[in-house]
């Protein structure tokens, strides 16, 4: 996909939303999607000049924008080219070692049960706005999503979170994917992940590096709306955060509950982020010299 038509898109989404919110939030211990075994990911927040990530507020205030004269981002290195995974093996290897645990949230989140996706599989959006699960397309190397969840207590629901990382041959490939979930919110507001959850009232936007608030990633995507659970009750805040670097993109996604300000979602989803994203440039990123 060309730069031209992606800015369109990205201008398009932010005009059909009336507001694009730089949040870092979201998700679930289930795979996202309309099928039993599938579950939604990720979209993004403003940059934290302290680790590179999101800004717990998504505000952003305090993110450094590239300059428009090409002065390199201390908070985005160059992409070593070298480094980028040429097989299945060497994608997994490196997914390995950017997919957080749930320390990465901090001490109240646990893992859920499942635990991880099947790694053969990839959530897909059809035309009746369901998410369902399929094989992996030919852009992905390598893909991974982790649930966890803060219990039910003290009058709190439980909070549902996944962390999602997905390895692609290049940065084009994984542009394509951050450009289709810019699609997808504007075609679906309206998303049933399985039977009896679904998002409502979704809306969305996206930024390369530079643009707005982003100051902390090549190419940052964000999606809110509202949680429905025929179990869990709502509407809840539903939130996704994803970025990208080189060839790999990250996202966290959370399903709010009772007793959770937006605020505190924004924490988890911001620290988890950021996590990943400092753990893909180690990876990627040319050292300076």
């Amino acid at each position: 996909m060309t730069r031209r038509r992606r800015s369109a898109l990205r201008a398009y989404g932010c005009a059909a939303a009336g507001l694009f919110l730089l949040v870092g939030c979201t998700a679930d211990g289930t795979p996202k999607g309309g099928a039993a075994t599938t579950d939604a990911a990720t979209r993004t927040p403003a940059a934290s000049p302290a680790t590179g990530g999101p800004a717990p507020g998504g505000s952003g205030a305090s993110a450094p924008a590239a300059s428009p004269s090409g002065t390199a981002n201390p908070l985005v290195p160059p992409l070593d080219e070298s480094k980028q995974p040429k097989t299945v093996a060497e994608a997994r290897a490196l997914l390995g070692r950017i997919v957080i645990t749930e320390a990465a949230f901090g001490p109240e989140v646990v893992r859920s049960t499942p635990f991880e996706s099947d790694p053969r599989r990839w959530p897909v959006l059809d035309e009746d706005c369901v998410w369902q699960t399929a094989g992996l397309p030919d852009d992905v190397l390598a893909t991974s999503t982790r649930y966890f969840h803060i219990p039910a207590k003290d009058g709190r629901g439980r909070l549902r979170l996944n962390a999602t990382v997905t390895v692609h041959h290049d940065r084009r490939e994984s542009g394509w994917e951050t450009a289709r979930a810019m699609e997808e919110v504007l075609r679906c507001p309206g998303q049933k992940l399985r039977e009896g959850e679904e998002l409502k009232n979704l809306w969305g936007g996206s930024f390369y590096l530079g643009e707005q608030a982003n100051g902390w990633t090549e190419d940052a995507f964000s999606e809110t709306g509202e949680y429905v659970s025929a179990q869990d009750g709502g509407p809840y805040r539903y939130t996704w955060s994803q970025a990208q670097f080189g060839p790999v993109t990250v996202a966290i996604a959370g399903k709010g509950a009772a007793g959770f300000t937006e605020e505190a979602m924004n924490g988890l989803a911001a620290q988890a982020t950021s996590r990943m994203m400092l753990q893909a440039k180690q990876e990627l990123g040319k050292e300076a010299g």
